[in-house]
C-alpha cells in the first residue's frame, strides 16, 4: 500500500494520476472528500482529515509500505511534517519519499527551504529509509500570470536577472511516481530540474515563442511587489517566506539542470516553450 498526501495540489495531484496506471494500492489523506472525488472514482481509498489529527495519520498509515510527505508550506509545516514522520515509524513504514526543494540547504536563508531542509534531518535521523525530491521552479507558476499574459502581454515579477532550471509538475509527478513503484532509491537526493536555464527575460522569449506575439517580462522592485502579492496572502508569515523564496532566486546565477527526470521517469523533460504552448488556450484572449 502507498500512501501519498498532498494529492490536490500540482506535485502530489501529478503523482497521484502517474500512480494509477501502476495497479498498485492508493490511499490518500485529503481534507476535501469533494476534491479527492477523481481519485475515489479510479479505486483509490480516501482517508478524510487533517495532517495535524493523529488519529487521521494513524488510520491511514496502518498497514502502508510506502508514503510520500508533501505539506503545505506554511509556519507550523514542520510540527506536522514531524508528526508525520513519528506516525510512519510507528507504523512500520518501509520507505519515505518527501517533497523538499532545490533550494533546501545548510545555506538557505529562505523560510520555506529552512523547513524543508529541517525535515530532511528529521528524516535522517529516524530510522526511516527516505528519498528526497527536490524540485526547481515550477513552470506551473507562470499559470497565475495569464491574465496579464492575455489582456497585456507582459508578466510581472521581483526575479531580476535571476536563473531557475523551471520544470513541469508533471515531470516531478512522474519521477515521484517512479521512486515510490521501484526499488533502489533509498538514500538518494533528486534534484529535478527542466531541460534549460532560463532567466525570467529568456522565459519571456520562450513564452512569447510559443504564443507567437511579444511577452515582456516586467522586472518589479521587491517593496512594489510584496504589496502586490499582500492581497493575495494575508498572513504575514507566508508573504515574507514567498518573498524570501523570489528574492534567493533573484540572486541565483550558478543554477543548473540535471538529467533525473529522464532517468527515473524515461523521458525527456518538458522545455518551457512545450508547456506553454500545451496550455496555449489560458494565455490567449
Amino acid at each position: 500500500m502507498i500512501l501519498l498526501t498532498g494529492v490536490t495540489g500540482k506535485t502530489g495531484g501529478a503523482t497521484a494520476q502517474a500512480l494509477l496506471g501502476t495497479g498498485l494500492p492508493l490511499r490518500v489523506i485529503v481534507r476535501s472528500e469533494e476534491k479527492a472525488a477523481a481519485l475515489k472514482a479510479a479505486g483509490v481509498e480516501l482517508v478524510v482529515g487533517d495532517l495535524g489529527d493523529q488519529a487521521v495519520l494513524d488510520r491511514a498509515l496502518a498497514g502502508a509500505d510506502r508514503a510520500l510527505l508533501i505539506a503545505p508550506n506554511g509556519e507550523h509545516q514542520l510540527d506536522y511534517e514531524k508528526k508525520f514522520v513519528d506516525a510512519a515509524v510507528k507504523a512500520g513504514v518501509r520507505h519515505l519519499v518527501k517533497m523538499s526543494s532545490i533550494e533546501a540547504s545548510p545555506t538557505t536563508k529562505n523560510p520555506i527551504a529552512q523547513i524543508h531542509y529541517a525535515s530532511e534531518q528529521y528524516i535522517e535521523k529516524s530510522g526511516l529509509a527516505w528519498t528526497f525530491m527536490k524540485p526547481s521552479f515550477f513552470m506551473q507558476n507562470f499559470l497565475a500570470n495569464a491574465g496579464t499574459i492575455k489582456e497585456q502581454n507582459k508578466f510581472f515579477l521581483p526575479m531580476g536577472d535571476g536563473q531557475a532550471a523551471m520544470v513541469d509538475c508533471r515531470d516531478i509527478g512522474a519521477a515521484t511516481a517512479a521512486v515510490l513503484a521501484g526499488a533502489g532509491h533509498e538514500g538518494r537526493r533528486y534534484e529535478l530540474t527542466g531541460p534549460e536555464v532560463l532567466t525570467f527575460h529568456d522565459a519571456a522569449a520562450r513564452i512569447s515563442d510559443a504564443l507567437g506575439r511579444k511577452v515582456d517580462y516586467v522586472n518589479v522592485p521587491m517593496d512594489a511587489y510584496r504589496q502586490t502579492l499582500a492581497r493575495f496572502l494575508t498572513n504575514e508569515w507566508h508573504l515574507n517566506a514567498v518573498l524570501a523564496l523570489f528574492g534567493e532566486i533573484a540572486a541565483t546565477r550558478d543554477a543548473h539542470t540535471t538529467r533525473t527526470v529522464q532517468q527515473l521517469a524515461g523521458r525527456a523533460p518538458t522545455s518551457l516553450r512545450d508547456f506553454i504552448a500545451q496550455f496555449k488556450a489560458v494565455f490567449t484572449a
